[in-house]
């Protein structure tokens, strides 16, 4: 269970979050939805971590996360959140599978280890082929699908995304639509997803709708 509790964050005279909860269960799959400007990637930075309240607190399984110093906080974010965003974010100058298994290595597991858990993912993921090319050499569907596998390379308690379909096109979104589906089937992954997607939010566990700062109404499809 992770929990954002009390979040409230600024920026200069911007109130951008005002006293905002919400919890994410285990194997649940979340959509943040909302008109832009709402909140909605400030309040999933903050629950990965990549940024800090102002005031409030996160908790994974009941620990807190912002009391910790920014070395244990950077390993606890590598070991415990994935990301996945709107533009894949691979490194052009690296494979592919050498941008999958960099949190990995990054986490002290062996280049080998490492490797034969990104083919095992790649595999699954349907891009075991293409292991050795750029991202310039791949497709927007391919691309993303190689942010998922480094977003799972070191199991993490979650997998935030922030408009993860947002740049691909309708045969690729609903592609990748069903993979995050597939992945809490068969991984028991637990996603929180920013999204205008209205399909993908409509099929998720829980819809938390964001309005100017605060949390409008959290609707649950379970």
């Amino acid at each position: 269970m992770i929990e954002a509790i009390g979040i409230s964050k600024s920026y200069g005279t911007l109130r951008v979050l005002d006293d905002v909860s919400i919890s994410l269960a285990d194997s649940e799959i979340t959509a943040i939805v909302g008109p832009s400007g709402a909140g909605k990637t400030t309040l999933l930075q903050i629950i990965g971590t990549l940024d800090r309240p102002d005031g409030g607190d996160v908790q994974y399984d009941g620990t807190s996360v912002f009391g910790m110093s920014e070395r244990k906080l950077s390993s606890f974010r590598n070991r415990h959140v994935g990301f996945v965003f709107q533009f894949h974010q691979l490194l052009p100058e690296f494979s592919l599978i050498e941008n999958i298994i960099m949190p990995a290595l990054i986490s002290g597991v062996s280049v080998r280890e490492a490797t034969r858990r990104a083919e095992t993912l790649c595999d699954y993921l349907g891009i075991s082929n293409r292991l050795s090319h750029r991202p310039a050499q791949l497709s927007g569907g391919e691309c993303q699908r190689g942010a998922v596998a480094r977003a799972l390379m070191n199991n993490p308690s979650i997998i935030l995304a922030d408009e993860p379909t947002g740049s691909l096109d309708s045969h690729n979104r609903a592609e990748l639509h069903r993979l995050f589906f597939d992945i809490r089937r068969d991984m028991g992954a637990s996603f929180a997803i920013v999204t205008h997607d209205e399909s993908l939010a409509a099929d998720c566990d829980k819809i938390v709708h964001l309005r100017d700062g605060v949390v409008e109404r959290i609707d649950t499809n379970v």
